[in-house]
């Protein structure tokens, strides 16, 4: 920064406070029986009460350990469950997902694209392509 001010030494401050303070913190790696990746994912369909966006998350394990994660309020409305529970298993990259969407299970499986879901066209063709491919 080429001209920081008393903000910006006050935030800094208060990273360095919070990392100090969070140094015994941290995702802990054990030995494990099964070296397989897995992923869930679920969404939370117009969950937010003001915007009615879509909240959705995922987790992957390696094994019995958590590797990597994450959970955000969409950019965007959706007016379908299965639209957003589809675009949630797009976005986790994994060899094993689970979804508790029926209609996303059943859309990434049927070869045919219903009127209903041209919205989710792109979505489909990708998780469609790797669930054949073997690779979801």
């Amino acid at each position: 920064m080429h001209d920081p001010c008393e903000e910006h030494m006050s935030s800094l401050k208060r990273i360095v406070r919070y990392i100090k303070g969070t140094l015994d913190h941290g995702l802990h790696l054990y030995p494990s029986s099964m070296s397989t990746l897995i992923s869930y994912t679920d969404v939370d369909w117009g969950y937010c009460p003001n915007t009615h966006r879509s909240t959705s998350g995922y987790c992957v394990f390696l094994g019995d350990n958590l590797v990597s994660w994450s959970a955000k309020l969409q950019p965007t409305l959706s007016r379908s469950s299965a639209k957003v529970e589809y675009r949630g298993v797009a976005n986790v990259k994994a060899t094993l997902v689970y979804c508790d969407n029926v209609s996303a299970i059943y859309h990434s499986d049927n070869p045919v694209n219903h009127q209903r879901t041209k919205h989710i066209e792109l979505d489909i063709h990708f998780v469609r392509e790797k669930v054949a491919r073997g690779q979801l």
